[in-house]
């Protein structure tokens, strides 16, 4: 498939769906899925950091979202209204620099009491999954992945 000359911008509403690049972008999602559920079972969320900027990251995001119940199962509509992404898109923009692939799709639980599964995941990118999971963790919401397959170590805690 040609995208055109060198340089010339690809414009996303003549583009055709590409199998190999779809198949791709699965691949690294199932991986990213697998990798931080793997964390998320070998220690506690609230003892996790998930990027260098964790600190930043969690705070930036309870002041642009301060009324966000991180307990509550996200709406995915009102999440990617205009008015949802229009949030978002601002929030999101500031890491453009700082973290890689910000804007790469992922997957991300819409509930922190669910394990990953179709009807409990949304598509989002990867600053919306940093900034949910990282708030998500420092509120000990992820622990009980840890605590229910280390169920004596729990019990010590």
């Amino acid at each position: 498939m040609s995208l055109g000359p060198p340089g010339a911008e690809l414009d996303p509403n003549q583009a055709e769906n590409n199998p190999d690049i779809e198949h791709q972008f699965a691949v690294k999602v199932v991986e990213h899925v697998e990798a931080y559920w793997g964390l998320l079972n070998k220690c506690r969320g609230s003892e996790l950091r998930l990027t260098k900027l964790d600190d930043d990251i969690y705070n930036h995001f309870k002041r642009e979202f301060p009324d966000y119940d991180l307990k509550a199962t996200i709406n995915e509509d009102e999440m990617k209204s205009k008015k949802g992404k229009d949030r978002w898109r601002d929030f999101i923009e500031t890491y453009k620099e700082t973290v890689k692939d910000y804007n790469f799709g992922t997957i991300l639980r819409s509930n922190p009491s669910f394990e990953y599964g179709e009807k409990e995941t949304i598509l989002v990118v990867r600053m919306q999954f940093y900034a949910v999971e990282i708030a998500r963790n420092r509120e000990g919401l992820n622990d009980w992945v840890y605590e229910k397959n280390h169920p004596e170590q729990a019990k010590a805690a």
